[in-house]
């Protein structure tokens, strides 16, 4: 595999690892300190904010993978585009309903995007 795709892929997961052990293990915490979200005691939506973040450090998981095994290398890049752009998608879907979000959750979707179009590349160089 070449170094940009390892590159990419690295990249993806450690940010999707440390966002979803950070989430998963003190939601409250976490989202007040990376979104500035203020999140209240509860039970539903605490639920709710560890299960995205389970999906989140486990889709890191599979990307890692795919750094280590050049056979899961396609897979994690698709992945990693689910993941990313599937974020991006919602936030702007968001943005046009719900108005516009902070600076850290703007800040988010500019990495959302950027680390889901890295991925795209990396799999369009893949497939030709």
């Amino acid at each position: 595999m070449e170094i940009v795709g390892i590159i990419v892929l690295s990249l993806s997961a450690l940010l999707l690892i440390f966002v979803g052990i950070s989430r998963l293990s003190n939601p409250i915490k976490t989202y007040l300190k990376s979104s500035g979200i203020q999140l209240g005691n509860d039970p539903n939506l605490l639920n709710e904010m560890r299960g995205v973040s389970s999906v989140m450090l486990f889709a890191g998981i599979i990307i890692v993978l795919g750094t280590f095994m050049a056979k899961l290398s396609l897979t994690s890049h698709i992945v990693a585009i689910l993941i990313f752009i599937g974020f991006v998608i919602g936030r702007l879907i968001s943005l046009k309903t719900d108005g516009k979000p902070g600076k850290q959750i703007t800040q988010g979707i500019v990495f959302e995007l950027v680390l889901g179009l890295a991925n795209v590349f990396c799999l369009i160089s893949i497939w030709s």
